[in-house]
């Protein structure tokens, strides 16, 4: 069989188009970034931190995993042009940077010895199993639009309880280093979230009236059903720690994000004026990733995200 060429001279919807240059300008690899300037603080932490550090990385390792192996593959099966399977072909590579990058902030920081207690843990963690359960079904045997709600979820909600603590240490000035690896993982997914959403919200247009009602309360059904695991999933985690509550509350509000994404009103009274501020503040990705989403029409608007600044952090 023989394909026609991709033609990017002739371009069916621009998102696509803006959305592959601007991954594309924010590309990186892991290897150069300099980690091992954390060794020591990572030497001063408690061992029940570096435990948590350990897991919730552990956790987005295979969250990302699951993302480059089935979860992109399955939306590539339901693509409207050759721009978009492009766009989806990035995404998976960078996922799996993602998930590489994990490996390396081990290696730096770890043991071969922890190192195999941290990939046991998650291969065996029934909360962590679970979600890969759900959305990972989904990815296999749901709609293409079910699919992408899938996806949004696992790109702007799922990953946010590992999110919460290089964010917490940046914010006090410990592994910084490691925390901008972080950073960059959020500024990609921040994009890949946005995109799928976007894509989700033109295939919801074409629906009828009862098939959006349907798709739309199976979506709450679903971000609800993800919580009810996350919730178990953070207490697990954090409540050795004591911050359990506020994790929470950071999920709720990223949960309203991801629905945000799709186009739906919120499901959470969260918002970012409840969320830990020091946190809050290290989700500003240094950049105004979605601009173009809203200069290409269709509706499409985002809030501007602003910079981060030194005396954000005094208090």
């Amino acid at each position: 069989m023989i394909h026609n060429t991709i033609n990017w001279n002739a371009i069916e919807d621009m998102v696509d188009k803006l959305t592959y240059e601007k991954l594309t300008s924010q590309f990186w690899l892991v290897t150069r970034m300099p980690v091992s300037k954390d060794i020591a603080d990572w030497s001063k932490l408690p061992k029940k931190e570096k435990r948590l550090v350990e897991r919730v990385f552990g956790g987005l390792a295979k969250l990302d995993t699951l993302q480059s192996e089935e979860g992109l593959e399955s939306l590539k099966k339901s693509v409207k042009t050759k721009h978009e399977l492009a766009v989806y072909n990035n995404i998976q590579f960078m996922e799996s940077e993602h998930a590489r990058a994990y490996s390396s902030i081990f290696s730096t920081l770890n043991t071969a010895q922890e190192i195999r207690e941290i990939f046991n843990w998650t291969d065996n963690n029934e909360f962590l199993l679970k979600k890969v359960e759900i959305i990972n079904d989904i990815y296999l045997n749901g709609s293409p639009l079910q699919r992408k709600v899938a996806s949004v979820f696992l790109e702007s909600f799922l990953f946010y309880s590992g999110f919460y603590t290089p964010l917490y240490y940046l914010g006090n000035s410990k592994l910084i280093n490691v925390a901008e690896v972080i950073k960059l993982i959020l500024r990609d997914e921040s994009v890949h979230g946005t995109y799928i959403g976007y894509k989700f919200q033109q295939g919801f247009k074409e629906l009828t009236e009862d098939e959006q009602s349907n798709i739309k309360n199976w979506a709450y059904e679903l971000l609800y059903k993800l919580y009810e695991n996350e919730v178990k999933y953070t207490e697990l985690l954090y409540d050795e720690l004591g911050w359990t509550e506020d994790v929470k509350v950071f999920l709720r509000y990223n949960g309203n994000k991801a629905l945000m994404n799709l186009g739906f009103s919120p499901l959470f009274s969260d918002t970012a004026d409840d969320v830990n501020p020091i946190v809050i503040n290290g989700l500003s990705t240094g950049t105004t990733n979605h601009d173009f989403f809203s200069s290409v029409g269709n509706g499409y608007l985002l809030s501007e995200v602003e910079d981060m600044k030194d005396e954000d952090y005094s208090y």
